[in-house]
């Protein structure tokens, strides 16, 4: 098994084509790489901005629409934690090779805001794909510090893929 990637498009507002699909294949396997996490699979769905905003009130409590949300699926709480990992008879850690979670991204908001920042919507979409998949292997931005470690990690992984500013 690898990386695997399993998409959907819920919404009608912005067209998400096959090809772009690829790039995000592509985006999951530098950023697993990246991360050391060589097998997995990531859920993935693009909603429009309402979708996003009774997802974002019904599971944190904030009643707006938000650009994305990533679920992960290894944590054992309600914090953001590192991945678990399995431990072979010789107790060394193995990565978990399951699901790692779910990424929601908002299309709509996806747009906007590439347009906001003057950049391609593939670029927005890439960024905020590859923020989620950090999100699921337990990065998070509540400071300074992990917002520039996590901005470094972001950055490095879209330039690999050419999904510069």
């Amino acid at each position: 098994m690898s990386l695997q990637l399993d998409w959907s498009n819920d919404q009608d507002k912005v067209v998400i084509s096959e090809a772009f699909v690829g790039v995000l294949e592509r985006l999951l396997r530098l950023a697993g790489e990246a991360e050391g996490i060589t097998e997995g699979e990531v859920t993935l769905s693009f909603v429009d901005d309402a979708e996003i905003h009774q997802l974002n009130k019904d599971y944190r409590n904030i009643d707006r629409p938000t650009d994305v949300l990533s679920f992960a699926m290894q944590e054992e709480t309600d914090e953001e934690l590192d991945i678990i990992y399995e431990v072979d008879d010789e107790s060394d850690p193995i990565p978990y090779d399951g699901m790692l979670g779910d990424i929601i991204i908002s299309a709509e908001r996806a747009k906007l805001q590439s347009e906001e920042y003057g950049h391609s919507l593939e670029r927005e979409l890439g960024f905020l794909f590859v923020h989620g998949f950090l999100h699921l292997t337990g990065y998070d931005h509540q400071d300074e510090e992990s917002e520039a470690v996590m901005t470094r990690k972001q950055e490095a992984v879209l330039r690999q893929a050419g999904l510069t500013r």
